[in-house]
């Protein structure tokens, strides 16, 4: 298959506010302001408009603001020491307020509407190209269901109509709006659209990472499933605009739940190239990103500074122009670290971990934390199940000589030598140790240079160490799987300050076996072999091999999956399931919709614990989050009220409750 290169590429979608996006290229297209239906008539412009739907996506995937709208606030990631208000409204417990705007899921809507409008001049207009196949017009289908799919279970019901009637292209710009019902959303564009989508698409991608009929199938299942939770509707969760909890044809939630079942079956059976990585390192170490199990990502690369995006070799900004920041939010300081240069633990002291461009450090922005529960509940089981250590940067290992530091042996804790390579500071598995550790007061123990994040030391070790719960907003393990990976950083410390050039990734094969499991646990009919508990243990079984270990920086061979399907329980609910989509998919933009769609959120995310923002910080502090039913939908930015041509009471009728 073919790459698709990346370029810069305009697009406009009229509607209200005039929205811009990125593009990956297939032609050598020339920037254009403007779509118009002359130009989807050419088999130039039908394949450059394709093409930026591609690039669309890094708009959504990888800003690191909107990346934050996913997880902050969830059971997955609170705000960190160095959040400001992007991050602390998200969370809920008091320290911020979610506003319309204030809230960055006003990264959504613009990006989203462009790519919108984009597929319908493509849908309108393609088939006067006789040299055009039905499959290229299904990539348009699929990204405009895609798109509405983000929308409606963002924001509720919003327009079909951007100006020119229903899912139609529009060429005008309007100033005038109408949003939608949920079930219009739904039955009218995204069903429809997945649906010939999947007819039409290919099984093998067009190009590398292209659309495909399991993709498609994919997005149906998970369409399916989110729309039987709508209907069904657990805990009285209120909709706008306000429509009764009924399908325009009669169908029933029990109805929608079969349907994923079935149609995720499907995508599981006929799975085209597509299949399970077979270990979870795999799925995630650095250089292997487009793998099997990957059906679609927003794409970056580190071969050619126009096709990525971004720049390569700078300090680059985290956000705009389809950067890949959002790693850079979970990662905490740990550049603070310092060991001594003297024996007595004296001396001027040495940043024993510099900031460098390899998985397991990249650029430290400190504003996002994971809870203390993630460690000790989500994640409990570290031995067997190979997805903690796949999942979180737990190990700290100096590496000053890169930075021009040219001191064989430092001083670390307990005044014992490390050389490079070597643990500076980690974060332990479990409690067994912790009646052991001495912590300082603060920041150092009196008298020494090393430290200086307020770790503790344990007897005859001489890395430093924290607990599980003494994580802290301040210092906490870094998110491996989503770490930078460059080939070019040769002896040195690479180029870290430079956004990352990894894809995104945004949908897997694995979910398939999630969304069959949990439609089966709400109810739907099973087929041999795939029951909820088959499709979970197949998951787990793959969790249970390992490759590699992180924590060791060493290669580990063990397969535990006879273990790990043994510990399965007989009779799984959905509060197992979203468990095991944690565990899965932990930091990669999936909790909050997961939360939202099985009305679990405040169940699951309502309190968590975690020690405060300052170095020498141990003792969990519990918080509660205010989490009200009207939360579950997010603002209509405050950009759109502002472009549109309307009254105050009719742009109040057109916000989401409670936001005006």
């Amino acid at each position: 298959m073919k790459h698709i290169q990346i370029k810069s590429f305009i697009a406009t979608a009229l509607f209200m506010l005039i929205f811009s996006s990125g593009c990956k290229k297939i032609l050598d297209e020339q920037p254009r302001s403007t779509y118009t239906p002359e130009f989807f008539k050419t088999e130039k412009g039908v394949q450059g408009g394709v093409t930026s739907m591609y690039g669309h996506l890094r708009f959504i995937y990888g800003q690191p603001y909107y990346y934050n709208s996913l997880e902050t606030g969830t059971d997955e990631y609170t705000w960190a020491q160095s959040a400001d208000a992007n991050f602390r409204d998200m969370d809920y417990t008091g320290v911020g307020n979610l506003t319309a705007a204030s809230s960055r899921s006003d990264a959504l809507w613009g990006t989203a509407f462009s790519n919108i409008n984009t597929a319908s001049g493509i849908i309108e207009n393609a088939a006067a190209v006789s040299s055009i196949p039905a499959s290229l017009i299904a990539e348009a289908r699929f990204f405009r269901a895609f798109d509405y799919f983000l929308l409606v279970q963002t924001f509720g019901g919003v327009p079909l109509d951007l100006g020119a009637g229903e899912l139609k292209f529009n060429t005008t710009a309007s100033r005038k709006s109408v949003r939608n019902t949920v079930p219009e959303v739904y039955t009218k564009a995204i069903f429809p659209d997945l649906l010939i989508a999947i007819n039409d698409l290919p099984v093998t991608g067009r190009v590398t990472g292209g659309a495909t009929k399991t993709l498609a199938r994919l997005y149906l299942a998970k369409a399916y499933l989110t729309y039987a939770w709508w209907l069904q509707n657990p805990n009285n969760i209120p909709t706008y605009p306000a429509s009764a909890r009924t399908d325009p044809d009669g169908q029933t939630a029990a109805f929608y739940f079969q349907k994923a079942y079935d149609i995720a079956v499907q995508g599981i059976d006929n799975p085209g190239s597509f299949g399970l990585e077979n270990t979870f390192y795999d799925l995630h170490v650095g250089g292997n990103d487009r793998n099997k199990e990957m059906m679609l990502y927003a794409d970056h690369t580190q071969e050619n500074e126009t096709y990525n995006g971004a720049c390569l070799n700078c300090f680059d900004s985290e956000s705009g122009n389809g950067r890949n920041g959002a790693f850079w939010m979970v990662n905490w300081n740990y550049t603070v670290i310092r060991s001594a240069p003297n024996p007595d633990g004296t001396g001027s002291a040495v940043s024993s971990v510099q900031r460098e461009a390899v998985q397991a450090l990249g650029r430290p922005y400190t504003r996002m934390a994971p809870p203390i529960g993630v460690f000790t509940n989500t994640f409990a089981e570290k031995t067997l199940d190979a997805r903690y250590d796949g999942t979180f940067t737990t190990v700290y290992r100096g590496n000053w000589p890169k930075g021009g530091t040219p001191n064989p042996v430092l001083y670390n804790a307990n005044d014992l030598p490390i050389t490079p390579g070597q643990p500076v500071l980690s974060f332990l598995e479990d409690e067994s140790e912790t009646p052991n550790i001495v912590y300082p007061s603060g920041a150092n123990f009196p008298g020494k240079t090393s430290n200086n994040v307020g770790a503790g030391r344990l007897p005859g070790r001489a890395d430093f160490v924290i607990n599980p719960r003494g994580i802290s907003r301040i210092v906490y393990p870094g998110l491996w799987k989503l770490g930078v990976y460059r080939t070019d950083n040769g002896t040195g410390l690479g180029q870290p300050n430079a956004t990352s050039t990894r894809p995104f990734k945004i949908a897997k094969f694995s979910e398939l076996y999630f969304v069959a499991a949990e439609a089966a646990v709400k109810g739907a009919t099973t087929v041999a072999g795939k029951s909820a508990r088959d499709l979970i243990n197949v998951i787990r079984a793959r969790a249970g091999k390992w490759k590699f270990s992180n924590k060791n920086n060493a290669a580990f061979v063990a397969d535990n999956s006879a273990a790990m399907v043994a510990a399965t329980p007989v009779n799984i609910d959905i509060n197992y399931i979203l468990a095991e989509r944690s565990r899965e998919y932990f930091g990669e933009g999936h909790r909050w919709f997961d939360l939202v769609r099985t009305q679990k959120w405040n169940e699951l995310a309502g309190t968590y614990e975690i020690g405060a923002a300052t170095y020498g910080s141990h003792t969990p502090q519990t918080f509660t989050r205010t989490i009200q039913p009207y939360h579950y939908l997010r603002p209509i930015p405050q950009g759109q009220l502002d472009g549109m041509d309307a009254t105050p009471e009719e742009k109040a009728a057109y916000q989401n409750p409670n936001y005006q």
